[in-house]
């Protein structure tokens, strides 16, 4: 993703704590501890994956929601404390494809694997179109836009399979949109990147952060009275498919008459 920051390279001998230019130890610190709360994800999703492997799905998904918050959160303290120009030995966006690749689609289809959402028939291969779909996504050279939108469905696998556990829907329904959205990944959609996307940036954080909040409420209350917080949230889930409507609808300019 393209940045403004400056990357020249910094080099021992010339960097000193007063060189101009030049990281000081605080800047270090902070740039490496957002690598490390990337990192962390991984470890989390691993928790996820134990959990629901012991049959504790309500474990899982709450190790999932601490996946889907630092992914929420590292981004941007990534481009509050410039890791990009602070720590060039690293390749941060690298890092955060690594860590969303396991923790957004090997996770959730493992989870599916491991409970009953897709039926003994189709959890398998509704897990490997998963993960098919997903690889695709995740390579896309255009998987985050100049405008900062998402390309295809952007693997939100764990909001889908949290909405079937905690709504029991039928396996029929679960099967066919899970398998709608693996090929929504393949299909020429601009979906609102909520902490990016300039539309209503602001609004679209607030949003959906209350919107994260029901969720969480939700998996605090379940099995009873969580329901009350998921159709509460559904006004955020119509409002996201909305102005993913727009975004893949509206007219863009042609390249030749932008430039």
């Amino acid at each position: 993703m393209k940045t403004d920051e400056m990357t020249t390279p910094y080099t021992g001998q010339e960097c000193g704590t007063t060189a101009p230019g030049c990281p000081t130890c605080l800047e270090l610190v902070r740039a490496w501890s957002v690598h490390l709360l990337t990192a962390s994800g991984a470890v989390c999703g691993l928790f996820a994956l134990t959990t629901a492997a012991s049959g504790d799905a309500v474990a899982s998904l709450f190790w999932m929601a601490a996946t889907v918050t630092i992914d929420g959160v590292d981004g941007a303290l990534a481009r509050r404390f410039r890791v990009k120009t602070v720590v060039q030995s690293v390749d941060g966006a690298l890092l955060d494809n690594v860590v969303d690749y396991f923790t957004w689609s090997v996770v959730p289809a493992f989870f599916l694997c491991m409970t009953s959402l897709a039926g003994e028939l189709w959890r398998f291969p509704v897990a490997a179109a998963i993960l098919i779909s997903s690889g695709y996504q995740f390579a896309r050279c255009d998987a985050k836009t100049e405008d900062h939108t998402f390309s295809g469905f952007p693997s939100y696998w764990n909001i889908v399979i949290f909405y079937m556990f905690m709504l029991k829907s039928p396996v029929w329904l679960n099967v066919v949109v899970l398998l709608s959205c693996a090929v929504a990944s393949f299909a020429p959609l601009r979906c609102l990147y909520p902490s990016r996307t300039q539309h209503w940036r602001a609004f679209n954080v607030v949003f959906g952060s209350l919107w994260a909040l029901c969720l969480v409420f939700a998996l605090f209350r379940y099995p009873h009275g969580h329901l009350p917080f998921i159709n509460l949230s559904w006004v955020y889930v119509v409002y996201y498919a909305a102005v993913c409507a727009w975004l893949t609808l509206r007219p863009r300019p042609h390249p030749e008459k932008a430039a």
